[in-house]
């Protein structure tokens, strides 16, 4: 293009290079006096493909990015994701490319069609974020966050809930380019770095590849980020089907989320913080509801896990797609069972409990703690409770506990405030266990988690304390009437039988 340009413009070179900076934005080049190609973050052999070079002007340590035709989207996305960052580019004549090259540039990089398959991209930079989100696959993790600092950037990686230490990077200009090469990958823009920033990409791994949901967010140092793996196939690939006895649930409670689901209308919803498996149970349970004599419609953001038989939606706020405005189409598609993803505001819960009461069974999340929380928080959002509590059905409160690893578990004399916490719940121990750590679970003491779930079938008179608005102490005095165990009597339980430790219990549950 700069050739085309210097042949036909009509201006002198100094001229054109001059109005290529100043109303084309591009600095110019065409000669290599003082310039020097770096393929220390590019390969040779990929450059060539690609038809560019990075260069280095005048000793200075900035990258540049050479090109024929810097006008070329295209090309600039590609060669962007090769570098992991978004070098200033330069134009230059495609006899100087040939020169750092090696070989011909012309007709490379006209377009997709004409690229063979990219090759295995090299670089400190490229293979810092490929390192830990490979491990992080491999590992089981489900969350990889990349943390800035004055002097570099720090990955951990999010296991069986807990945050890891997995790998560091001093530099602060590196830790920039780690923010800009996953920035790039998820098509972000990597100019933007005072407002949040959200997107996702398709990570390869060789024989499979895994989605990944992107968050960058504007931090003191410049940005951090946080990748959430999403396996869609998770489901899917197990050898055996996946059910809610798979999951760890104790056999009274799977019996009463089966029961529930069976029903012919209303709402089961399935409650917890962040991370604590609500997604995975609703899916769980869908598979084992999955008959293919019913119509079973999802609404979700993302798709997790792909369900086959099952018509997954995935929610696109951008074009307008919200869990509302595709809840309301969903009922024209005429479903018989229908997942909301989440439900997240007043306008989705009306739209879901409108759905239920009239003949459609609908399975949710919300974010809660509690089952006196999810009513709280239904009432938060302006909802008729009588229509509400008409609907629902049942609802799932349930946390993820580390357990032990096998190997290397020991024991203790428990502390006073552990005897106190323990024999109020009617369990009185010598010892309790303790997490020590080895190689089989990589120093953490915990290997795998287990499900801890409270239950709720909805009766008529719990519906009347709700809708008469009564105090959260005449609810709690039901709930026990009930004789349903909670989940720290649950927790107690599993560090009786030595399957958890107090201090895991306290973390995740708490001490009431």
């Amino acid at each position: 293009m700069l050739d085309i340009l210097l042949r036909s413009s009509g201006l002198a070179q100094n001229e054109l290079i001059e109005a290529l900076r100043d109303k084309g934005g591009v600095m110019a080049l065409v000669d290599a006096v003082g310039v020097a190609a770096d393929f220390s973050m590019l390969q040779l052999d990929l450059a060539q493909k690609l038809g560019c070079v990075p260069i280095t002007l005048h000793g200075e340590a900035k990258l540049h990015l050479a090109m024929a035709d810097p006008w070329n989207d295209d090309l600039v996305r590609r060669a962007s994701a090769a570098l992991g960052v978004m070098p200033p580019l330069v134009a230059v004549p495609a006899t100087l490319l040939e020169r750092w090259l090696g070989q011909s540039v012309q007709g490379l990089a006209r377009g997709p069609a004409a690229q063979p398959r990219a090759t295995p991209v090299g670089g400190p930079v490229v293979d810092f974020v490929d390192a830990a989100v490979r491990t992080a696959f491999t590992n089981g993790a489900s969350d990889v966050h990349f943390e800035c600092d004055r002097t570099g950037v720090t990955v951990k990686l999010r296991q069986d809930g807990v945050m890891v230490r997995f790998a560091r990077m001093d530099d602060a200009r590196r830790a920039e380019e780690v923010i800009s090469r996953i920035k790039v990958l998820a098509q972000l823009d990597i100019t933007e770095r005072r407002t949040p920033q959200d997107g996702r990409f398709r990570f390869d791994l060789g024989a499979e590849s895994v989605d990944l949901r992107v968050s960058i967010m504007p931090s003191v140092f410049g940005e951090d980020a946080v990748l959430r793996l999403l396996d869609k196939a998770q489901l899917r690939s197990r050898k055996e089907a996946v059910s809610l006895d798979m999951l760890g649930f104790d056999a009274r409670s799977a019996r009463a989320i089966r029961e529930l689901a069976e029903l012919p209308h209303g709402m089961l919803l399935v409650t917890g913080p962040t991370g604590s498996g609500k997604t995975t149970t609703v899916y769980a349970t869908l598979v084992e509801i999955n008959t293919g004599l019913e119509k079973i419609i999802t609404i979700e953001d993302p798709v997790e896990y792909e369900l086959p038989g099952v018509l997954q939606i995935p929610v696109n706020e951008r074009k307008g797609l919200t869990f509302a405005k595709g809840l309301r189409s969903i009922l024209r598609h005429d479903p018989d069972r229908i997942l909301v993803g989440e439900i997240r505001d007043a306008e989705t819960a009306e739209i879901a409990v409108q759905s239920a009461l009239t003949g459609h069974q609908v399975f949710t999340t919300v974010h809660a703690n509690s089952i006196f929380d999810v009513t709280g928080r239904f009432r938060h959002f302006g909802l008729d409770m009588f229509g509400f509590m008409a609907s629902l059905n049942g609802v799932v409160v349930q946390r993820l506990v580390r357990r032990l690893c096998s190997q290397c578990a020991e024991q203790r004399v428990p502390s006073e405030r552990e005897s106190i916490w323990l024999a109020g719940m009617g369990l009185n121990v010598d010892q309790v266990p303790v997490a020590r750590g080895c190689n089989a679970c990589q120093g953490s003491g915990y290997r795998g988690r287990s499900v801890l779930a409270e239950v709720h079938t909805m009766d008529d008179h719990f519906r009347d304390l709700v809708i008469a608005n009564s105090t959260v102490s005449s609810l709690r005095e039901h709930v026990a009437s009930a004789g349903l165990q909670t989940l720290m009597v649950q927790g107690g339980h599993m560090v009786v039988n030595r399957a958890t430790t107090t201090e895991e219990i306290k973390r995740v549950v708490g001490w009431q």
